[in-house]
């Protein structure tokens, strides 16, 4: 929760006078695991979750500003961070082939996937656009077990 919910809230705390001067924007980065539910990771998706409410109760308290305030929530994407937490080589592989039968695009994403919804998100072409979660899952949040 510090890392994933405190650390957040306390650098825009910071940084909305700034952006309400300068009419910028916010891109929080959240999770599929922010509006779905998955099991063994309960904590992390309660962060993502509280990530997602706070990106749509800031962006209704900043739009008479004109601070847009969206988020974007990845699916499984390829970056070290699962390898950081402890994963193996051989169980973060398999971790990744299991994603192509969990991703309803069959592969999971990679991080230039990412980047180019939160530059769409942070530039002007989304101006008319806050409060809103883009997923950026290949289809993980629409995908039911069997």
């Amino acid at each position: 929760m510090n890392v994933n919910v405190r650390s957040i809230v306390q650098l825009t705390q910071m940084a909305i006078p700034h952006l309400v001067k300068t009419k910028g924007t916010i891109v929080n980065v959240s999770s599929v695991t922010g509006t779905n539910a998955f099991p063994g990771v309960t904590y992390y998706c309660m962060s993502k979750a509280a990530i997602d409410q706070f990106t749509k109760c800031l962006a209704l308290e900043l739009a008479s500003t004109g601070v847009r305030v969206n988020a974007v929530n990845p699916g499984v994407i390829v970056t070290q961070v699962h390898k950081r937490g402890g994963l193996s080589d051989e169980a973060y592989a398999a971790f990744l082939e299991k994603g192509k039968t969990t991703h309803a695009l069959g592969r999971v994403g990679e991080a230039h996937e990412v980047a180019k919804g939160i530059y769409y998100l942070a530039s002007e072409m989304s101006s008319f656009t806050t409060g809103h979660l883009l997923a950026i899952d290949g289809g993980r949040g629409i995908m039911t077990p069997r």
